[in-house]
């Protein structure tokens, strides 16, 4: 990509509008309060860090559920969908990575078979913390209600912590993960897209199939 392609706005495609910016941003440093709040005590980081997790984590709550709506009213949830062709591609993709095919796999559609994978992952490991969170806030004090933790049996509030540490453990794998992909030198474009909201028609037209997913001319 040359400075002139980067700098001219008319070579330019817009990969993430700015309130999916905005989320995905807020997202990351919701969960990542989260997660020094729950595990920086258990290392010995001793602070006031309970207040700070369950407000964290009401505040995360609202911003997935404003994520749903939009992803549902304004945006097209199938592009995140994965499909039949998705699973046929990550065959052929790691048919050519394991030399057992000459032809190179198919460029994706706006989301690699990848990129929805580690979607899905993150969405089930936040939605569980959140409806796990939810239930354990019946066992602390709140401006709006007092501690009941006889609300449920010991067995399954033992269940739900289970769950709730299990998903948060699951995160902080998903976090190093899509950390480490974001910054390898082939996937910037797609980082700088998340920062800036762009991508230029040579890099669409180098990492993408046009008929699976099209853009304004």
């Amino acid at each position: 990509m040359s400075r002139s392609d980067a700098g001219d706005a008319s070579t330019r495609i817009v990969r993430h509008a700015l309130p999916d910016r905005v989320f995905h941003w807020l997202t990351a440093a919701a969960v990542l309060a989260l997660l020094a709040t729950a595990f920086l005590p258990i290392l010995g980081v001793q602070f006031a860090w309970v207040t700070v997790h369950w407000m964290t984590g009401i505040a995360l709550g609202v911003l997935i559920l404003w994520h749903i709506v939009r992803a549902l009213g304004w945006q097209d949830w199938r592009a995140m969908w994965i499909g039949a062709a998705d699973l046929r591609d990550g065959l052929r993709a790691a048919g050519w990575s394991l030399r057992l095919r000459r032809e190179p796999p198919p460029k994706p559609g706006k989301y690699s078979l990848a990129q929805k994978l580690i979607h899905l992952a993150f969405a089930a490991a936040i939605l569980t913390t959140l409806a796990t969170g939810a239930l354990m806030l019946v066992r602390i004090d709140a401006p709006w209600w007092r501690r009941n933790p006889y609300w449920l049996g010991n067995e399954t509030w033992g269940v739900i912590y289970v769950l709730h540490g299990l998903a948060a453990l699951a995160l902080i794998t998903l976090v190093m993960v899509h950390v480490y992909f974001a910054l390898r030198p082939e996937k910037l474009v797609f980082t700088r897209s998340m920062v800036l909201g762009w991508i230029t028609r040579e890099e669409y037209r180098r990492e993408h199939d046009p008929t699976r997913w099209r853009v304004d001319a």
